[in-house]
């Protein structure tokens, strides 16, 4: 409760986080949200302690973590809010960030526009970031040329356009801070929700690239560590990520664990 001791009804919650009155009933339906007491009526009532985890629901949300995965990680015994908070802050700074940078991209556009002027090729792009696909394929090629992985990726990404690897991008910025988040907020590689992540990693390759078994997925989460360039990607996310992500593939692949 509040410094007044304060409780609130469904209605006066709803209103508060801006969230519907079913949605806070379904919340309590699964367990997710209970008030802490009723009145003789039946009538729920919230204190201040469920209105903190009613923000770290909401916070979770815009992370686009799934109602199950947010209970699981919220009813552990372990749940640090603290810890959950600077972790949550760091994932909404980075889109925020890359959010300021994409409209005054368009906001140099729209002057561009007025002006008659024509922005150059950099500047019209730079905001989308570096990654090239090409750039490390005379390397892809000496190694993996002869495999029929590396056939099938060369058939499906030559009919890729620019805006192709751009939705490959997100896909996997998505899949990457997921994980990263969920290391910062203490799960462990083998908890749903991470495992739920790790199924979308392997099946962005399998769907976008060549046919990824759950055991060429574990060779290349092997890689994630022992190639610097890999584990570089990874440790920019979250200190820590290469190793988690290798993991959790092993655990997804039934794999036992690493041993270092």
């Amino acid at each position: 409760m509040d410094g007044n001791g304060r409780t609130y009804t469904v209605g006066e919650l709803a209103d508060l986080a801006h969230v519907s009155v079913r949605t806070l009933h379904h919340y309590d339906a699964i367990g997710l949200l209970s008030p802490s007491e009723r009145t003789a009526s039946g009538y729920r009532l919230y204190r201040h302690e469920e209105l903190e985890d009613l923000q770290q629901i909401l916070l979770f949300r815009e992370l686009d973590f799934p109602l199950d995965a947010i209970g699981r990680l919220m009813l552990d015994p372990t749940f640090d809010r603290r810890a959950a908070l600077v972790a949550q802050r760091e994932q909404l700074a980075g889109r925020t960030r890359r959010m300021e940078a994409i409209l005054a991209a368009i906001d140099a556009a729209l002057d561009a526009l007025s002006k008659g002027t024509t922005m150059s090729e950099k500047d019209m792009f730079e905001v989308f970031g570096d990654f090239d696909p090409a750039t490390y394929e005379a390397e892809v090629k000496q190694r993996w040329g002869d495999t029929d992985a590396y056939a099938e990726s060369a058939r499906r990404t030559a009919r890729y356009s620019k805006d192709d690897w751009k939705a490959i991008k997100t896909e996997s910025q998505a899949i990457g801070s997921g994980l990263g988040a969920a290391l910062a907020s203490g799960a462990t590689p083998g908890d749903p929700e991470v495992q739920a992540l790790i199924e979308r990693h392997r099946l962005q390759i399998d769907q976008r690239f060549y046919p990824c078994s759950k055991e060429m997925h574990a060779n290349l989460g092997d890689m994630y560590v022992a190639d610097p360039r890999f584990a570089a990607t990874y440790e920019k996310i979250q200190p820590g990520l290469a190793r988690f992500v290798r993991d959790a593939i092993r655990i997804a692949a039934g794999m036992p664990p690493a041993g270092d």
